[in-house]
Parts: C-alpha cells; sequence; structure tokens
C-alpha cells in the first residue's frame, strides 16, 4: 500500500459546489449506490480525461476544483504486482461495469473494491484507461475518524 498527500483534483457541478466533497451520489465503477465513495484525478489533464467517458452534451459545464488530501492509504492498481499480492484481478478491475450494470450482473469491479476496502485500505489508485499515464485517486472513506483528511483548496 502507498500513502497519499497532496493536492488532488475534482471535476464538480457549480450547482454543486457546496457538497464537492460528499462523494457519488450513484453507482460507479468501484461503488454500488449506498457505497460512499469520492473520485478525485492526479492532475487537470487526468479530469480531462476522466470527463471524456462521464460526460454527455447535455451535462453542464464542470469546474475542475483543487482538494488536499492527507494521509490516505490506498492499494496501486498501477503495480502489476499489486493484484497479485490482495487475490483481486486487473481485468476485474477495469471490467464494462456499465454494461454488466445493464445486463443485471453485480460489476466486477465492486467486487475489487471490497477486497481493497477489507484489507484496510482507504482507496485505490486506478491507472486512466483513456491517457495512460495519468491516474485517478478513488476513496471509500475520508473526513472521519482514522480516515485520511480531504479538503477544499481552491476553487
Amino acid at each position: 500500500m502507498n500513502t497519499i498527500t497532496g493536492t488532488i483534483y475534482r471535476a464538480i457541478d457549480p450547482m454543486h459546489m457546496g457538497s464537492a466533497l460528499d462523494g457519488s451520489r450513484g453507482e460507479g465503477r468501484f461503488n454500488a449506490a449506498d457505497q460512499p465513495t469520492l473520485y478525485l484525478s492526479s492532475s487537470r489533464d487526468g479530469v480531462a480525461a476522466a470527463m471524456i467517458k462521464h460526460t454527455s452534451a447535455n451535462d453542464p459545464a464542470r469546474t475542475v476544483i483543487a482538494v488536499r488530501v492527507e494521509n490516505a492509504r490506498v492499494f496501486d492498481l498501477r503495480d502489476a504486482d499489486s493484484p497479485d499480492h490482495a487475490g483481486i484481478s486487473l481485468d476485474d478491475a477495469t471490467c464494462d461495469w456499465q454494461q454488466q450494470l445493464r445486463e443485471g450482473v453485480r460489476p466486477q469491479s465492486w467486487s475489487v473494491r471490497n477486497t481493497i476496502e477489507e484489507s484496510g485500505a482507504h482507496g485505490l489508485i486506478d491507472p486512466s484507461r483513456k491517457s495512460p499515464g495519468l491516474w485517478h485517486l478513488v476513496l471509500f472513506t475520508w473526513n472521519t475518524p482514522s480516515a485520511p483528511a480531504v479538503t477544499v483548496e481552491e476553487r
């Protein structure tokens, strides 16, 4: 596991700026609707890459904000050896989770999250599939006792 401390970025609908750190409002690659999850990116370019898949023409423009993350223990999916050590599969982590949902199947990537969370990690590093070399930070817990502190640095 790695520890992350630093500035990370998030795209947010300006109408929801007051709840920018509340996390996802629905299902995502690494979460069912009832699992708090905060999706972030390591850079503004990472946010742009992530938004390719998660924005449609009818969506409002997003604002990119900088947030400070302190002491997040995370499992790094970029490390080719890491999945073997945790008993997870990179194929499961990168599955087409939206297609699996459409088929009525629980996405394999949700099981990856559960396994990583059970190992004591606060979240994971997910390599960008749209822009190799970029990465995203996915937090399962934050701003609670013994979890990483996350605060807005810049709007």
